[in-house]
């Protein structure tokens, strides 16, 4: 049976393996920064922004900018996600689910 081969349990997911090895939170926020990011790349490009434009708009400096599309850099704060979010004409929703 291909459970026993690989040690897993039936039925067990992707966030029981996480918790298991006490790394869910870190991946989840690692996650959630990823395709924040992502999305904002995305919606700069498909405005044919520069990130030398976009920081411009956004009233910030361009290594500001450069960490809220960082994947990597957590330390954004919810308030430049929000500037972010205004120039590109989108707004921000963060839910707790």
């Amino acid at each position: 049976m291909m459970d026993d081969i690989h040690g897993g349990r039936p039925g067990s997911t992707l966030d029981d393996f996480l918790a298991d090895e006490g790394i869910l939170e870190e991946a989840t926020e690692h996650a959630v920064k990823s395709v924040l990011a992502w999305q904002i790349g995305e919606a700069m490009q498909a405005r044919n922004l520069s990130k030398a434009a976009m920081a411009r708009e956004m009233q910030t400096s361009r290594t500001q900018l450069d960490r809220l599309l960082d994947p990597d850099n957590s330390s954004v704060t919810l308030h430049t996600l929000h500037r972010a979010a205004a120039v590109l004409g989108r707004r921000l929703r963060v839910d707790l689910v």
